[in-house]
């Protein structure tokens, strides 16, 4: 067993090898303060056949007694992943996956294990450190080892893996990885950081990372084995000597038209007839000759837009796709938006609901609930093909959760708007950053739907094509430049900072003056689109659609709590049927009222008042009689809440019979005369009717002589 140490931030990160797992290809148990994982990596001994890309598999497994809990539900055992667990294992996979060697087949598969959580150190970065770590020492090729780090920005200066503590008060969450030499990916929540805030961010984590490479090095020197020879996929060099000159004019001329599917038509056409004219005399070279058509797709691509300036459609480098916006496209709904940029096309609609309707999480986060929600969906017409929808994949999961992020700086707390949201992302079309035409459609349909945000956000995806020191930065890729670049750079924002940030990289690193460039250029993208939308709405509606439900929130005594609900529930569900109304009761006796109808809201609030309310002396009340005796009737002033009206209290003239005045379920007027201390009303209805000329109330009883009543008792 073999184990390094280094400190970060006050706390020590040890990297452990040799005492579990020890039949995977590669093995570390990672910690961090009390956060553990166990990370593994293994290689398939053969390449798999068939196949025409690196078969990499990273699962993050979540298990909640890491945390001390057990599992919601009727079956009591970690289910399907949770979205932050699908996360963590796409945040692990992508700064890894460009460091294999290219041509690699054989499946390759990480497993990340949490086995104890610390809430001070996260554990989807060590996650990533030590699937670095296992594959730097197993025979698996990898050209790493890849450290990563969270950033936070607490005060103005940033802060390495930062605590709850100073999480809460930071207004970044940025995760950075890389190796020594470059950064290889970037992922970010910010709350309006500037572009200069994150650039130094980013530089302050990579100076951190060095060393975490440092560490899985000392680790490589004492455990490392030597490398498996591998074959790597390469097409007959005779067959793309014969191919590659014919192939790349025509693939020029396809690549010259500017509409996507008419495009694509012509680029199969091209491949078609390749493999039709090149099949006799190569037989069984199919799929050698399909690779050498995407590598001269690739490269022409490239050339083209490197020395000519043109890329496929035709725009400059900086230039962005017509963008159309609409607002209120779905008559029912509570808010929608469509926004179509080029062949990019987004339906989002927007459903506010009670806080009843929130999220319940059941995963290894403080967090319980969540009560803003955006989910993406990416239908296969959206690309023109035919396929199946069998629910969200990573894909989905992750996307959106890029462009919720996005938009959680500008929702309003609860306190200003006691509502859960939840956004839909309909992918209509896609060529190219669905995720940030979602940020766009998802900030119209807030604003639509007259939720309070702050301000608007959208969001622009940039490329970048590299080739030695020839650099062009793309604005508004589509999808065959972020297919064949070398970076997918997502940026989203309001006029005064980012929000949300997403770096991919595809060639093993990227330099700080690169990222700067392509960083304003990216700001500059966002807000020209953001223009485009304020054409369509600039600001939130005035008043919530009239689909959504209002809002009443009230405030009362946690001691009346029991009074509003009612023995098992008896009495919140008789206003909730009797209104309409959806009705939420916290511990803290906050009480939310949701009622598409405000008077039906307005009713159910002055039954609740009515139910807490503490009945006066000396006020009046109109009650209905729920019981009659002979000596009185009692009277229900409050719900719940009744007094007595004795007999000689109905009226100035003698009663013979309680039923001569009141009869049962009659409603009457009285005025409360006192209540006495055990808590017991008395009532009076004579009070309240008109004083009989020379009426005189009965005198006092003349009291007793005292020494009279001790000589009783003496008698006695």
């Amino acid at each position: 067993m073999e184990t390094v140490s280094m400190e970060i931030s006050g706390r020590t990160l040890t990297l452990e090898t040799g005492k579990l797992a020890k039949q995977a290809s590669g093995a570390v148990q990672i910690r961090y303060g009390d956060t553990v994982l166990l990370v593994t990596a293994t290689i398939a001994d053969e390449p798999k056949e068939g196949i025409d890309f690196f078969p990499l598999t990273v699962d993050y497994e979540e298990r909640l007694y890491a945390v001390g809990r057990i599992p919601g539900g009727f079956i009591k055992r970690e289910g399907r992943p949770t979205e932050k667990a699908i996360l963590n294992a796409r945040l692990t996979d992508r700064p890894l996956r460009p460091l294999f060697p290219k041509g690699l087949r054989n499946a390759v598969h990480i497993v990340s294990t949490v086995l104890s959580v610390d809430q001070d150190c996260a554990p989807e970065i060590l996650s990533i450190i030590g699937a670095s770590a296992a594959l730097s020492i197993s025979k698996i090729p990898f050209d790493g080892p890849v450290g990563a780090v969270i950033i936070g920005l607490v005060d103005g200066e940033p802060v390495i893996n930062p605590d709850l503590e100073q999480s809460a008060k930071s207004r970044l969450h940025l995760v950075v990885a890389g190796t020594s030499e470059a950064v290889m990916m970037v992922e970010a929540g910010a709350a309006e950081v500037s572009k200069e805030d994150i650039l130094r961010c980013i530089e302050f984590g990579h100076a951190e990372i060095k060393k975490i490479v440092a560490l899985q090095n000392e680790l490589v020197a004492r455990v490392g084995v030597p490398k498996m020879e591998v074959p790597l996929y390469e097409p007959d060099p005779v067959l793309v000597e014969r191919v590659e000159p014919v192939l790349k004019e025509k693939i020029k001329a396809a690549l010259t038209v500017p509409e996507k599917l008419e495009r694509e038509e012509r680029l199969a056409a091209v491949k078609a007839e390749l493999l039709e004219q090149y099949q006799e005399e190569f037989p069984e070279q199919e799929e050698n000759l399909k690779t050498i058509f995407e590598a001269v797709l690739k490269e022409t691509m490239r050339t083209m837009i490197l020395e000519e300036g043109r890329r496929p459609d035709g725009r400059g480098t900086e230039e962005i796709r017509p963008i159309s916006c609409e607002v209120s496209v779905l008559p029912r709904t509570h808010g929608s938006a469509l926004f179509t940029r080029g062949q990019t096309q987004v339906l989002n609609v927007c459903t506010l609901g009670t806080l009843r309707d929130a999220q319940i999480l059941d995963g290894l986060d403080i967090e319980e609930s969540k009560r803003f929600m955006y989910h993406y969906n990416f239908p296969p017409y959206s690309v023109g093909e035919a396929g199946f929808m069998r629910g969200p994949g990573r894909r989905e999961i992750g996307h959106g959760a890029l462009a919720g992020r996005a938009l959680v700086p500008v929702i309003p707390d609860e306190e200003t708007f006691p509502y859960t949201i939840r956004l839909v992302s309909e992918v209509l079309e896609s060529n190219g950053s669905t995720s940030m035409g979602s940020v766009c459609a998802g900030s119209m349909a807030l604003m639509d739907a007259g939720v309070p945000v702050s301000k608007a956000v959208s969001g622009i995806a940039m490329g970048l094509i590299k080739e030695g020191d020839r650099v062009a930065i793309l604005s508004d890729i589509q999808g065959m430049e972020d297919f064949l670049g070398d970076m997918d750079f997502k940026v989203a924002g309001t006029e005064d900072g980012i929000t949300a940030l997403q770096m991919d990289i595809k060639i093993k690193g990227l330099s700080s003056e690169i990222m700067a460039r392509a960083m304003e250029q990216a700001v500059t993208g966002y807000k020209y689109i953001m223009s485009k939308m304020k054409e369509a709405i600039s600001a939130p509606r005035p008043e919530l659609s009239p689909n959504a439900p209002r809002m009443i929130t009230m405030q009362i005594d946690v001691d009346k709590i029991r009074d509003v609900i009612g023995p098992g529930g008896k009495v919140v569900n008789k206003i909730i049927a009797e209104t309409g109304v959806d009705i939420d009761i916290e511990p803290d006796g906050k009480i939310y009222i949701a009622a598409v109808d405000i008077h039906a809201g307005e009713k159910a609030r002055q039954m609740i008042e009515a139910l807490v309310a503490d009945v006066e002396p000396g006020k009046t009340y109109l009650g209905r009689v729920t019981r009659v005796e002979p000596y009185g009737a009692f009277v229900e002033v409050l719900p719940g809440k009744d007094g007595l009206l004795h007999i000689s209290n109905m009226d100035y003239k003698r009663v013979e019979k309680t039923e001569d005045v009141v009869h049962l379920g009659d409603l009457i007027e009285v005025k409360v005369t006192d209540i006495d201390e055990k808590g017991r009303i008395n009532l009076s209805r004579k009070e309240l009717l008109e004083r009989p000329p020379g009426y005189k109330d009965n005198p006092p009883s003349k009291k007793r002589n005292p020494r009279r009543k001790n000589k009783n008792k003496e008698r006695h």
